[in-house]
Formats: C-alpha cells, sequence, structure tokens
C-alpha cells in the first residue's frame, strides 16, 4: 500500500511541474523549413517529408522531454 501512495505521489510529483517551454528546436526547424526554398509547394513538399520520416515529431519530443526540461531544472536551454 506504501508503494503504491508512494508511487502515485511521485507520478502527481512530476505531472504537476508543468514544463511548458518554447520548444526551440521545433522552432529552428520549421523556421528553415518555411525558408527552405522559394517555391510554397516545395516548402510543402519537405514539409511532407519531414513529417513521414518522423524529423517533426522527433524534434518536438526532443524539446519536450530533454531540452525544455533542462530549461525548466537548469534556466538554461541548450538550444541557442
Amino acid at each position: 500500500m506504501k508503494k503504491t501512495i508512494l508511487a502515485c505521489a511521485l507520478g502527481l510529483a512530476l505531472l504537476g511541474t508543468s514544463c511548458l517551454g518554447p520548444n526551440k528546436t521545433w522552432n529552428k526547424l520549421h523556421d528553415w523549413n518555411t525558408k527552405a526554398t522559394e517555391n510554397k509547394w516545395g516548402n510543402e513538399a519537405i514539409f511532407l517529408g519531414l513529417n513521414i520520416i518522423p524529423v517533426y515529431g522527433l524534434c518536438y519530443l526532443a524539446d519536450i522531454i530533454v531540452f525544455n526540461s533542462i530549461e525548466f531544472w537548469g534556466g538554461d536551454n541548450p538550444v541557442k
């Protein structure tokens, strides 16, 4: 019973930190994608390709789990 209560308390503590960060890695990828070519159709093709090969998803996941957590707990985001 004590282990269950401890596990629930730990889970709530981790979920309650509210680490909503700037997502700099994802934003840099998106900014690059919007300026990659002069043609909007070319940019759309790149966007679709980067979603099929989950580059956008991996950048977002890295931001949420790694970089935003580092910024939240350490005060400085390693992605400048």
